[in-house]
């Protein structure tokens, strides 16, 4: 296994959104984001990282075996996007000794919009699940003018959160509303522009610099995507 001998204080970093539609890569250096690289198209994901990640390397001269530090968007989000992540941060740890760091997919969308981007004092963000429901998670507004979480990351209809979360005004966010936004039509709802939909790498990073900050790493051998329940699988019978 190799040994690490960069800077700890200013660390090389690799932060991958791959748990939606459209797949980011990012290069950091401690806390300072050098450029991130987005993908062609939607669900390029297997197709793209190798040569983004690579060409990312190349334009500031670093090799793959100087990564220290390795951020994902752990889920909930595309199976196969998910898988795709964990694979590559394990394989990272385990050729590089790189230390990881698993975000929430949900949490990295909110960071799209800050507190003053947005009137209402809660967001809900919203990503497809299939079979009618959604991952959904609710925040709040704080004196300090940030989100806190005041709904963990769940599975639900649209009708059950409109019940549970219509009774005062609420921002929407997320990729459910991709092809679903017709769903949330409320007259508390306010459905933000499409440019606070997406999670991105660079998010990716902004919270796993905090969490790296906090001692907050993953253990390889034990870091399973966050799926809030598992892939649809048909059983033929014989």
């Amino acid at each position: 296994m190799a040994l690490i001998t960069g800077n700890f204080d200013n660390p090389l970093i690799l932060a991958i959104e791959t748990s939606g539609r459209l797949g980011s890569v990012a290069l950091a250096q401690g806390d300072k984001l050098l450029a991130e690289s987005h993908f062609s198209g939607p669900m390029r994901h297997s197709a793209e990282i190798f040569p983004a990640i690579t060409e990312l390397l190349s334009k500031f001269s670093k090799k793959p075996d100087q990564i220290e530090q390795v951020y994902i968007s752990a889920g909930p989000g595309s199976f196969t996007g998910l898988r795709i992540a964990v694979t590559f941060a394990k394989t990272l740890a385990l050729a590089n000794n790189s230390k990881i760091v698993a975000v929430d997919t949900l949490d990295c969308i909110t960071a799209n919009v800050t507190p003053q981007d947005d009137k209402s004092e809660q967001l809900g963000v919203v990503l497809d699940a299939k079979r009618g429901q959604f991952f959904i998670a609710v925040y709040e507004k704080t004196q300090s003018a940030i989100w806190h979480k005041i709904l963990p990351d769940c599975l639900m209809t649209a009708e059950e959160f409109i019940n549970r979360f219509t009774n005062q005004p609420i921002s929407l966010a997320g990729e459910g509303l991709v092809f679903y936004k017709d769903k949330f039509t409320h007259k508390n709802i306010l459905v933000l522009d499409e440019k606070f939909w997406n999670p991105c790498a660079a998010n990716v990073h902004k919270l796993g610099w905090r969490k790296a900050q906090n001692g907050e790493f993953a253990d390889p051998l034990t870091l399973t995507p966050n799926y809030i329940r598992g892939p649809d699988v048909t059983v033929k019978q014989i």
